[in-house]
């Protein structure tokens, strides 16, 4: 008989092949925490979990300007991001362009980006 796994208590969000992405799951594994991973590419983004997202943190935190999909946009796309509608759209229609890893709680509460000493003190916290 099959045992029934539990369900996770957290979601992190991102994109596989992102470097960060494999050391917050690398982290998630050793610490043996139970975690969903939602691959915006294979998993999809609808416009109601982005908005769930964008009314947590804020569009400008979300907005990952750091990137070579950011930088491959033209000064004049860039420019156009200066709301949270065109940020949306933007982060919609090119999802490697929303910061990761997102870690989300069971509870809706969130965690933006990794970091070894925030890891472990938020999943005390949301467990």
């Amino acid at each position: 008989m099959m045992e029934k796994q539990p369900p996770a208590l957290f979601t992190l969000f991102g994109i596989k092949n992102c470097d960060t992405i494999k050391k917050a799951r690398r982290f998630l594994d050793a610490q043996h925490v139970n975690y969903h991973f939602h691959d915006y590419r294979v998993n999809g983004l609808s416009d109601e979990m982005l908005q769930r997202f964008i009314d947590t943190l804020g569009w400008t935190a979300l907005l990952n300007t750091r990137g070579t999909t950011w930088r491959k946009l033209t000064d004049e796309e860039k420019a156009q991001i200066d709301n949270p509608q065109a940020a949306k759209a933007l982060m919609l229609a090119q999802p490697a362009l929303i910061k990761r890893p997102l870690l989300v709680a069971a509870d809706g509460s969130m965690l933006l980006g990794f970091n070894e000493t925030d890891y472990p003190q938020f999943i005390q916290e949301k467990s």
